[in-house]
């Protein structure tokens, strides 16, 4: 049949694996983007099963970042799926697990201000002509600064998720499977309020509050590559060795709330776990990971401590 796409033996395999592993309660975000890059590649190279070379092509890419958690994830990932292939073909070669021996150190986060933010979301405005799209883009980075969601936990929000009278967004399908409850400002209801009553919002039959210009849901994929062709635009971070990403706006979320408790004379220790449970964080110490030692926090800390100092006789 012309016009016809063709799918390779690989994809239908990720295809069923995929859908046995959800099945069975596991979300496989991640893992899902890293194998659908794996099985392109390997459809590039002509490849039909998974074999040491490939693994490690793949995985040791001298073009990622051995910093990050990017190599580990794709060896936990291409192991699973080598393991599920093993069943059928006896031809597939299981990656050991020591591949990947060095644990990552933590990567600085890029710590956007007020003025970042801004500049980026006119920079992800002015990279489309399509007045909707453009709003969908500022809408949905302006809500992951001001709350500190984690990128797919706004993509997956529903219109119904959301109490406009009492300004609270309820999130569903977490990592950790919890949901919670984020209070919000009314300024925050209201951006939500004019990009959902949009009169060019295309009709959809998908619940979804974000939407792309055909009404389907916006994807993650997208919307990483728009932000960060949005960084570069406004030359975010051009001059340093970081390279802001999108889960940074999270890190800057919490900063800034650490910071504005201790400017309130807030006893930081005793509200540090509001401030895990509204990032849905199981354990206070997740937190701590978000709290580098940024010049905001270090010089809040040091005006309380002098204050403390002052009162010992």
């Amino acid at each position: 049949m012309a016009g016809a796409v063709t799918v390779s033996p690989l994809e239908v395999a990720l295809d069923d694996y995929l859908r046995l592993r959800r099945s069975l309660g596991h979300k496989l975000d991640r893992s899902g983007r890293e194998l659908a890059k794996f099985v392109a590649y390997m459809d590039s190279i002509g490849a039909e099963t998974v074999t040491m070379e490939a693994a490690l092509a793949f995985v040791l890419d001298p073009a990622l970042d051995p910093a990050t958690t990017v190599p580990g994830a794709r060896l936990t990932a291409v192991r699973g799926f080598a393991r599920h292939l093993a069943g059928s073909d006896p031809r597939t070669e299981l990656p050991p697990c020591g591949l990947v021996t060095d644990r990552p150190r933590r990567r600085t986060p890029w710590l956007f201000s007020d003025q970042d933010v801004a500049a980026v979301a006119a920079a992800a405005r002015e990279s489309t002509p399509f007045p909707f799209r453009a709003q969908t883009l500022t809408t949905l980075i302006g809500l992951l600064a001001v709350t500190g969601m984690r990128v797919g936990e706004a993509l997956r929000l529903d219109r119904a998720d959301i109490d406009w009278d009492q300004a609270v967004i309820e999130v569903r399908n977490t990592k950790f499977t919890k949901g919670r409850d984020l209070p919000v400002t009314p300024s925050t209801i209201e951006a939500l309020q004019a990009y959902l009553q949009r009169p060019d919002r295309p009709s959809s039959t998908s619940h979804r509050l974000f939407v792309s210009l055909a009404g389907t849901p916006v994807f993650y994929t997208d919307f990483h590559k728009t932000f960060t062709d949005a960084v570069n635009a406004a030359r975010i971070g051009r001059d340093t060795p970081i390279r802001p990403r999108i889960h940074d706006l999270r890190h800057s979320f919490a900063l800034r709330t650490v910071v504005a408790w201790y400017r309130q004379g807030l006893d930081v220790e005793a509200v540090l776990p509001r401030l895990s449970t509204y990032l849905g964080h199981r354990e206070p110490r997740y937190t701590y990971h978000y709290l580098t030692a940024a010049p905001e926090l270090l010089a809040a800390a040091a005006v309380r401590l002098e204050a403390s100092m002052a009162v010992i006789p």
